[in-house]
């Protein structure tokens, strides 16, 4: 297999192609390598700016460069976009988002037919290329969208009940949503079945002013736990700061309060998917949740990465949708693919490694729900999204503990350590600590690699005591949980 690897670097990551092989496939007037994370057929979408021109603005990546949407406006003669020029002057996609799915793939046709080899409308204007191209490593990227809403989803069958098993025993893992537990009762014996009998995807509604761009640092939380049950709970630096693997994608034209999207309609609300790690504190998670699930615990810090790839170019990873059994209800029914091969790992670099060591390998596969669920689902009771809301998929778990996407799960609540090389070992994060999630997918043409990146820093904060700087300890503190 030709091509190559994304590099890991301490920037912004794309969710791009490779080409495999590139002879056969279309190609573009701008120089691209083999091992370019940003052929043609990709062309992603994102915010960026310059030094010198402060100003967010809308850009495709293309090769090492970055197409400024707004400086070729003029040039988007379809009959949706020749009307709607203004949407690529604004600092965020959320108008382009808006516009719909006609809209999407008529401006990437178009991007395609004019960054191609044989189109000399921008290839033989040199002076409008020297305006219109900016190189990657002049862009400062920023966030794709104004997120107006967030909502996270519970939707890995595995991470569910392996979460379920840690905290409420094998047989209440599952909550009664997600199964049924059914009594029998034959001569006078009790007979317990139980029926992994899954309804609805479960989500909660997250804090989108705390979702951030690849490469922000995340600071470590303060808040309330209960390290020891016997005791009254305590405030101070969270101890258990873990990382949850997950996949997000934006939403695009909203729906009118109090009218659903029917499935059937779902994809042409789905703009495309970004990368998501999002950072959890559980120990302070773990004090909260009850009655009324995650708070404090989550909305810390949610990262993202910056280039946003459209359905339309994900397309060739498509797979049939996971088998449901029982069959869902009929709105949430649905037999078109939309299901997506991906291979996903997570990273994890120490202060003193030379290299990041892989602790998980999973796959966007084993999501029981899939996106057009989740989507439907939200707004079944009325509920209006709007363009530029954030919809994420929860931990992405598979059926092996090396698929398990949580330092929760890969540490099996701190019961066991994380090898990471060296002596180096982890069952939570420590300060300094730095997280590349990536992944790859291959059909028979593509390759498809996307990074993530973030790094953990040490928490310093005012006491409320007076100005006393505060260290994050980083002692063992998988005792917490237990």
């Amino acid at each position: 297999m030709s091509g190559g690897k994304a590099e890991l670097r301490h920037a912004s990551f794309p969710l791009s192609f490779l080409l495999e092989p590139p002879e056969e496939l279309e190609m573009s007037f701008i120089h691209v390598v083999e091992s370019s994370d940003f052929p043609i057929q990709n062309l992603p979408y994102g915010i960026f700016s310059t030094k010198e021109q402060p100003k967010h603005r809308i850009g495709v990546a293309i090769g090492n460069q970055v197409l400024d949407l707004s400086a070729v406006k003029h040039l988007f003669d379809g009959p949706i976009l020749s009307k709607h020029h203004h949407v690529f002057d604004q600092p965020t996609l959320n108008h382009f988002m808006g516009l719909g799915w006609e809209a999407w793939t008529e401006a990437r046709a178009f991007l395609q037919k004019l960054l191609s080899a044989d189109e000399p409308m921008l290839r033989d204007n040199m002076e409008l290329r020297k305006r219109a191209f900016v190189p990657q490593t002049s862009a400062i990227m920023h966030l794709p969208a104004e997120i107006g809403d967030y909502t996270d989803f519970y939707s890995s069958r595995q991470h569910a009940t392996n979460v379920g098993i840690m905290f409420r025993g094998k047989e209440n893992a599952l909550m009664p949503n997600w199964s049924v537990a059914h009594q029998l009762r034959q001569s006078g014996l009790a007979h317990v079945r139980t029926v992994n009998t899954l309804h609805l995807p479960v989500g909660y509604h997250g804090r989108s002013s705390s979702v951030v761009i690849s490469g922000t640092p995340i600071r470590r939380p303060l808040g309330q736990m209960q390290p020891d049950e016997t005791k009254p709970p305590v405030f101070g630096p969270c101890k258990l700061l873990d990382i949850e693997l997950e996949m997000a994608f934006f939403a695009g034209p909203g729906n009118k309060l109090g009218e659903p999207i029917r499935i059937s309609e779902a994809h042409k609300h789905i703009f495309g998917m970004v990368l998501m790690n999002d950072w959890s504190a559980r120990d302070i998670q773990k004090w909260e949740y009850v009655p009324l699930g995650p708070f404090l615990g989550k909305s810390f810090g949610t990262t993202i990465s910056p280039w946003v790839v459209t359905m339309e170019a994900l397309q060739p990873f498509a797979l049939p949708n996971p088998i449901q059994d029982p069959k869902p209800l009929p709105y949430l029914c649905d037999d078109q693919p939309y299901t997506f091969d991906i291979n996903l790992f997570v990273a994890l670099k120490g202060e003193g490694m030379s290299k990041p060591a892989n602790i998980c390998s999973s796959n966007f596969k084993h999501m029981y729900w899939t996106m057009k669920q989740q989507l439907t689902h939200h707004t079944v009771n009325g509920c209006n999204l709007r363009p530029g809301d954030l919809l994420a998929s929860g931990t992405i778990s598979g059926p092996d503990p090396e698929n398990f996407g949580s330092m929760l799960e890969l540490s099996w609540r701190g019961t066991k350590s994380i090898d990471l090389g060296n002596g180096q070992s982890r069952k939570f994060l420590q300060d300094g600590d730095e997280v590349i999630i990536t992944g790859l997918s291959v059909s028979d043409v593509f390759l498809l690699p996307l990074a993530l990146q973030a790094i953990a820093k040490e928490m310093v904060t005012e006491s409320a005591l007076g100005n006393v700087l505060e260290k994050c300890s980083q002692q063992d503190p998988s005792d917490a949980l237990l």
